[in-house]
């Protein structure tokens, strides 16, 4: 099974994580959080990256979901996404999130996209 970690400013993936708790019941054993403040190093949040991917990856790789691209969680990312074991998306969102939780069966590349088009589908203009 793909590992999920989640990089984003402050509390904003633990946030996300209690809301699949909510929908599903449980946090699922392949999710996990890195919380950037703004007081991190973020060297020494690479490093925790790292470790928390070397936990996640059961042989299927990791995917990151990241929430903005550009920022530091986003540069930490990015430095966690090595060739063939992480694939990173930015822009998380609840029903990106939902989408790759409850899909066990994918590939890391096959997960990246129901990622990303999950993100991009559920985003949607309500008229009155």
């Amino acid at each position: 099974m793909v590992g999920i970690l989640l990089v984003t400013h402050n509390g904003l993936g633990d946030c996300l994580a209690d809301c699949v708790k909510h929908v599903f019941g449980e946090i699922p054993k392949n999710l996990r959080v890195l919380s950037v403040w703004s007081k991190d190093d973020p060297q020494h949040k690479l490093t925790e990256g790292e470790e928390l991917i070397k936990e996640l990856d059961s042989g299927s790789g990791v995917l990151i979901l990241i929430d903005v691209f550009g920022a530091t969680p986003s540069n930490i990312g990015r430095r966690l996404c090595h060739a063939d074991r992480v694939e990173g998306v930015a822009g998380v969102n609840l029903p990106m999130l939902l989408r790759v939780v409850s899909t066990t069966n994918k590939n890391l590349t096959e997960l990246a996209n129901i990622a990303f088009e999950g993100g991009r589908e559920c985003i949607v203009h309500m008229e009155h």
